[in-house]
């Protein structure tokens, strides 16, 4: 099976696609509180810095193909998530357990999610 060509477009991509990915994280959890955009900036910050210390980490221990390899897909999510609710303590925002527990599954769910399905779509185009 051919492996992707690692390219900094397609290191763009998934950072792009993993950003879209924890906006909607954010947006479905902040909908039932009724706040606007302010409301969801001041949320979506301290994910988006952790994503991106993610993706740059995962650069650093030469995985420059974060969309194909899983495990830059998990330096990825944890570091969303540590890196995240850390910067949320720091802010002073809320970090209940319940919460904690959402995000983790969530964002687990999202970021290893799309990885998982274009893994299978390039499996299958492999096989033909």
């Amino acid at each position: 099976m051919d492996r992707p060509v690692r390219t900094p477009a397609t290191f763009a991509l998934s950072v792009v696609a993993d950003l879209v990915a924890v906006i909607v994280f954010v947006i479905i959890g902040r909908a039932s509180h009724g706040e606007g955009i302010l409301g969801l900036l001041n949320t979506l910050w301290p994910f988006a810095v952790g994503l991106l210390i993610g993706h740059m980490l995962a650069l650093v221990l030469g995985q420059r193909e974060t969309t194909s390899n899983r495990w830059a897909g998990v330096v990825v999510w944890v570091s969303t998530v540590v890196v995240g609710m850390l910067l949320r303590i720091v802010a002073g925002q809320g970090v209940q357990l319940s919460f904690v527990i959402v995000t983790v599954l969530v964002l687990g769910a999202f970021l290893l999610g799309w990885r998982f399905v274009l893994w299978i779509v390039r499996r299958t185009r492999a096989r033909t």
